[in-house]
């Protein structure tokens, strides 16, 4: 650990004891903070709108028997008062009015993946982006382990990690995926800061499109001159950033033959560029991972690790990583029909990469919660690759009413593309399951958030796969 790095976490340690901390909502990466917060006799409170018979009844006697308070319930911010610290979950918005008083008498508000970027002795590798987030991460950290580095992965995806820190030495390498949400108050960049790409998401929470991209912004703003950003060339919000980068920019890219960075050449093969020269790391036909934006997403880890790690080490994961769990994941084949599930496909765009990844037509199931989004593009690709659309949820107008603007424009008919709406994802298997015949392939991938019907999208693929293992 750097001497400074290891002065400011003592720092840390020693000003938080005995003070007065508020932690917000009582989810998974706040578990283990208020574990490691009671390890520093920090004095806890637990803010969470959920009533107590909402919570998990072993948590709430394991962090009262250790004096931890609660403040529970509709009105759960008005015993936020005299607090040293906030400790906000990424679901919370920064500016609720309690917060924004609190923080001006004094409070400090932070979070989880905040005092990690701020307090961690390793190296710090940040993924954002709408799309391709995860699987980046995980290709990421899979080929520095493969080399042989001691790694973490966390932020978005994996472990919390803060509590994690005094066993972090300098020559680990932390690997985070990182949201729009975390990075909202971010103060610290990651020294290499990746974003696979930027368009419309989470407009239901955030205030509008300009918000998102400047949240999502400070994953490389706070970088100093040695830092590196990893930009998708063809995306021109990300493009765009170079403009704003302190340190140096790499570019990756599966449309362009760049001069430099990482590229797919002639839509079969992925180099590294130097100065015009291409070194081959691997073909496409190699790849385990299906589709375009899964060859985006290597050229993207590859382009964040190339000085870390060798080429072998590259190809070892890439010929073998079959894809994380809800990403265009094959459930099962049964009577001759295939069924994938994509749950994570919870904007147009992710289920608009899905369609394109497969070369036939395929039978959709989409619809869920409504993150007012555009579904016109969605809509069109549906028309080309789609032979029947089955919808629920909340935005299932909405995308019912796009496909038949498309299918009208396309002159595609009803018979060639029969739209069937369902009120339950039971439902849908069945009606999918029964338009299906041999060879065809049923894809869920609903396009929407899952909270009008599960708690996440996790929650909501696991569903997806009983039903489907049950038929």
């Amino acid at each position: 650990m750097t001497e400074n790095k290891k002065q400011k976490l003592e720092e840390f340690k020693n000003n938080i004891k005995s003070k007065n901390v508020a932690v917000v909502g009582m989810g998974v990466s706040n578990i283990p903070l208020v574990r490691y917060l009671l390890l520093l006799e920090a004095k806890v409170t637990i803010f969470d709108k959920r009533p107590l018979e909402k919570l998990d009844p072993y948590l709430y006697e394991e962090f009262s028997n250790k004096g931890v308070k609660f403040s529970l319930g509709e009105d759960y911010f008005a015993g936020l008062n005299g607090f040293d610290y906030i400790f906000r979950s990424p679901s919370m918005r920064p500016d609720v009015k309690e917060v924004e008083d609190e923080v001006k008498r004094g409070a400090i508000l932070t979070s989880e993946i905040e005092m990690l970027l701020e307090l961690c002795p390793g190296k710090i590798i940040g993924v954002t982006g709408s799309d391709g987030k995860t699987t980046t991460t995980t290709l990421i950290y899979k080929i520095l382990c493969a080399e042989g580095y001691h790694c973490y992965l966390g932020g978005n995806i994996g472990t919390p990690l803060f509590s994690l820190i005094d066993e972090m030495k300098e020559d680990d390498i932390v690997v985070l995926e990182l949201s729009s949400f975390q990075l909202m108050t971010a103060k610290v960049s990651p020294q290499i800061a990746v974003i696979t790409n930027i368009s419309p998401n989470h407009l239901d929470i955030h205030k509008d499109y300009d918000e998102y991209i400047n949240a999502k912004k400070n994953i490389f703003l706070h970088q100093k001159e040695n830092g590196l950003l990893i930009l998708n060339y063809d995306n021109e919000i990300t493009k765009s950033f170079e403009e704003e980068a302190k340190g140096k920019v790499r570019f990756f890219s599966t449309h362009s033959e760049l001069q430099n960075g990482v590229i797919l050449s002639d839509d079969t093969t992925i180099n590294i560029v130097e100065n015009g020269d291409k070194r081959e790391v691997i073909t496409k036909d190699e790849v385990l991972l299906l589709g375009r934006h899964n060859l985006e997403n290597c050229c993207t880890a590859i382009a964040a690790i190339k000085e870390l790690v060798s080429v072998p080490s590259v190809r070892q994961v890439l010929t073998t990583f079959k894809g994380v769990e809800h990403r265009n994941e094959l459930v099962r084949t049964v009577n001759g029909v295939t069924w994938r599930n994509d749950s994570i496909g919870s904007s147009p765009t992710r289920t608009i990469a899905g369609l394109n990844s497969f070369d036939q037509k395929v039978i959709l199931i989409a619809g869920g919660y409504d993150k007012h989004l555009d579904y016109t593009e969605l809509g069109k690709v549906i028309a080309d690759k789609t032979k029947a659309l089955i919808l629920l949820g909340q935005t299932s107008e909405k995308i019912k009413t796009a496909t038949k603007d498309a299918m009208k424009e396309k002159k595609v008919s009803a018979n060639d593309l029969p739209i069937i709406e369902c009120k339950s994802l039971d439902e849908a298997v069945m009606e999918a399951r029964d338009c299906a015949t041999d060879g065809d392939i049923v894809f869920f991938s609903p396009a929407s958030a899952s909270f009008d019907m599960f708690k996440n999208f996790e929650e909501r693929g696991k569903k997806y796969k009983e039903i489907v293992n049950g038929l």
